[in-house]
């Protein structure tokens, strides 16, 4: 990761903007080990750090944290935060002031506020065959994570499922229904949207014809 003094941080060796060489931030082992720290953080409550209630907890005190608890991460500063969140390709984080949050992917409880008028008429969800049953009669709960997460397209679906099986069956969403009924869904990051629940009356199983 580098840094362009007149286009802000990247991902790649030149600027993408104007093609110059910009200034060193991170190698990527030190960018996948911060990404490690910040979900840990901001995502399942690492360090006991006061977090908000929308998940926000202060930048300079996660950098002391991590520094006093792991020699390895000496170097990192408070603008190591920022780039890998204005950088992340999926819009993992969000940053307000001095504050930083993960926008999605929590274990632990909390009240988002997120918006919800960018949510499209239809949302995807990944399941397996032996759990496709219970969900067809008793909807979408939340499992190892405190809210539902579903994806924008079909594909974003597959590729979040295929972490957990090999073939996955993909579950579309009637989302405009769903918020009819008066379930909010919100949008977390570039292709993940929140929900506490989605009723069954909501939920078909996609044909992968129809997104090809």
């Amino acid at each position: 990761m580098k840094e362009c003094e007149a286009h802000g941080y990247y991902r790649d060796e030149i600027c993408p903007v104007c093609g110059e060489p910009g200034k060193f931030l991170m190698n990527d082992s030190e960018v996948e080990k911060l990404g490690r720290t910040l979900a840990g953080i901001l995502r399942h409550g690492k360090f006991d750090l006061e977090m908000d209630d929308q998940g926000f907890v202060n930048i300079r005190e996660i950098v002391f944290t991590v520094k006093e608890n792991n020699n390895r991460m000496h170097w990192m500063r408070p603008h190591h935060i920022i780039a890998m969140v204005e950088t992340d390709p999926k819009g993992r984080y969000q940053t307000s002031g001095d504050m930083v949050r993960a926008t999605y992917g929590h274990s632990i409880p909390l009240e988002l506020e997120l918006p919800s008028d960018e949510v499209p008429e239809e949302l995807f969800f990944p399941t397996t065959g032996e759990e496709l049953d219970i969900i067809l009669e008793m909807g979408i709960m939340p499992s190892d994570r405190s809210m539902v997460h579903l994806s924008l397209t079909y594909d974003d679906a597959m590729r979040a499922g295929k972490v957990r099986v090999d073939d996955p069956v993909i579950l579309a969403i009637d989302a405009y229904a769903a918020m009819d009924e008066g379930y909010k869904i919100g949008k977390a990051g570039k292709t993940v949207f929140l929900a506490k629940q989605i009723p069954p009356e909501c939920l078909s199983v996609a044909d992968e014809n129809n997104y090809e």
